[in-house]
């Protein structure tokens, strides 16, 4: 069973109300990141330029967002100076920060791809199935970032564990879509660039989920104090008995 060392206890009504504060602003970040995705996903697969440029526009929102969080986090460091758990949580808080930011960028370059896509005539067998696939990971990195989310705000280790070991999925999915470009490529070469759009935005999607893996691991070590980027599978299913 995974243990819980870390406790939100203070005597300070005020340190507890900016951490919350920059909770909550995490996870309002988090909530803009989840629909910045959705929204790449939507416009790559219909090769929407309309809905390219909302996600374009939620970007500069997730910066903001970033900086604000950044800006609490060292106020809260200068200022009260905290130890132990506390310390652990602003840390994880930044790098949470850093990954959701990250997750940003990757939707914005899947956008960017869409507004080219929108412009090209792409049409075949292949290109469709990848398209589907696309959908499939894409709906996949959205309940790893949300599942991880709410397991930072829940402080719930299992469930992040869970979120870590659900990233292999999406790196098969990958991989298997990846064959299925490189393959269609070498059949029909007119359709290189738009096969090359959809290539770069399934790699995109695949780094989310990456992200989304590195939430995870971060509230594992939130909570656990333990340090689990670089255990293996079996080793991270242990932790659940």
């Amino acid at each position: 069973m995974v243990e819980r060392p870390y406790s939100r206890q203070h005597i300070s009504a005020q340190f507890n109300a900016e951490i919350d504060a920059v909770k909550s602003d995490l996870l309002e970040m988090g909530g803009k990141v989840e629909n910045q995705i959705e929204l790449a996903a939507e416009a790559i697969t219909q090769r929407d330029s309309s809905i390219a440029e909302r996600v374009l526009l939620i970007d500069r929102e997730i910066n903001q967002l970033e900086i604000a969080i950044d800006e609490q986090c060292i106020r809260i460091l200068a200022r009260r100076q905290p130890a132990a758990s506390d310390l652990r949580l602003i840390i994880a808080i930044t790098r949470l920060t850093r990954d959701l930011e990250r997750i940003g960028d990757e939707a914005s370059r899947v956008a960017k791809l869409a507004i080219q896509s929108a412009e090209s005539d792409a049409s075949s067998t292949a290109y469709t199935s990848v398209e589907i696939k696309l959908e499939n990971i894409a709906h996949h990195v959205i309940d790893m970032l949300n599942r991880a989310l709410d397991a930072f705000a829940r402080l719930n280790a299992a469930d992040a564990i869970l979120v870590v070991l659900s990233d292999t999925d999406i790196d098969k999915t990958y991989r298997a879509s990846m064959k299925e470009l490189q393959a269609a490529m070498a059949e029909t070469p007119v359709t290189l660039p738009s096969m090359l759009q959809l290539m770069w935005a399934l790699r995109s999607f695949e780094r989310i989920g990456d992200h989304a893996s590195n939430i995870a691991e971060q509230v594992i070590y939130l909570v656990t104090g333990e340090d689990v980027r670089h255990l293996s599978a079996d080793t991270l299913r242990l932790m659940l008995d």
